[in-house]
């Protein structure tokens, strides 16, 4: 396995393998290992042509941290903003010859082109509302680690399905490991065909979504995706799919809430709870990180 575009890419097998290398550095680092041999004399590549600081940072430290170069590229400073073609952008990362590129691009399908065209590892940080197989992994690492399994949880995922590549993937690698899915949001927001998901329900009614489930994922508004409008307000928004502790208690005792980040307070979640005793974000960020260095370190080892 050269690259990681896609979560199709990830079977039982490979999760199990990418797991045990989360763990293992996660184990590492917390007992005091911050500085790792394991990407020493390698080379990373980080063309970002979309803004990123979760993702970009989480990649790049975790490279530093396993002892690799780290060359980012930003959209902002790029030769796209001056008209340079995917292919042109292709040849100049392939004459870099760095040994990985993480990629996050705008188009769909960028990282697996990009892929085909290169001898790097390519690992897809981001492609369009397509896929983002490294957010879903660090996502299933912290359920589990939460709730000591991930077959059998009832998990909701609300808000904009439509725009989001972290449903997507959530979606794929979650059923494959035995979850069942719930998605909401406003009928706009949900994509035409969502029968293709096979999901296990889908509703527009938030509280009949939540009740009783074990985790619920809420999503970013992909504002700068959206070409049109798709609900009136923020405020009717929030009204309609925002999370406030009345719904918090529709959901089990037990449930855990998430949110990829950055959360729009008040709008996705009330404030208190972003940070509240049920919310596993920040775990998710420093999550990432591990599940980051566990992605190179399968990659080298795999391929």
């Amino acid at each position: 396995m050269k690259d990681l575009v896609s979560v199709n890419q990830i079977d039982e097998k490979v999760f199990e393998d990418i797991h045990h290398y989360f763990q293992e550095y996660k184990k590492r680092y917390k007992d005091g290992e911050t500085k790792i041999s394991d990407l020493r004399g390698y080379s990373i590549l980080l063309p970002f042509f979309e803004e990123s600081t979760r993702t970009r940072t989480s990649f790049e430290l975790a490279g530093k941290i396993m002892g690799a170069d780290t060359i980012n590229i930003s959209g902002s400073s790029s030769s796209v903003k001056k008209g340079e073609t995917l292919y042109d952008t292709i040849k100049t990362l392939e004459a870099m010859q760095s040994d990985f590129i993480v990629i996050r691009h705008s188009m769909s399908g960028a990282a697996h082109i990009v892929a085909k065209e290169v001898k790097s590892h390519v690992i897809n940080a981001g492609d369009g509302a397509n896929e983002h197989p490294s957010q879903a992994l660090l996502d299933a690492f912290t359920i589990l680690e939460k709730k000591g399994k991930i077959e059998g949880l009832k998990i909701v995922i609300v808000g904009d399905i439509l725009h989001s590549r972290v449903a997507r993937s959530d979606i794929k690698l979650l059923k494959m490991l035995g979850a069942e899915i719930t998605v909401c949001g406003p009928w706009t927001m949900l994509p035409r065909h969502m029968e293709t998901f096979e999901v296990d329900c889908i509703t527009t009614d938030l509280d009949h979504a939540l009740k009783d489930k074990d985790v619920a994922i809420f999503l970013r508004i992909q504002l700068e995706r959206q070409k049109k409008v798709y609900f009136s307000t923020l405020n009717e928004y929030s009204i309609k799919y925002g999370l406030n502790q009345e719904r918090v208690n529709l959901l089990k005792e037990d449930a855990v809430i998430m949110h990829p980040g950055p959360v729009n307070r008040g709008v996705e979640m009330q404030s208190e709870l972003v940070y509240g005793d049920r919310s596993l974000i920040l775990d998710q960020v420093e999550n990432g990180l591990f599940t980051r260095m566990a992605i190179y370190r399968y990659l080298l080892e795999s391929s």
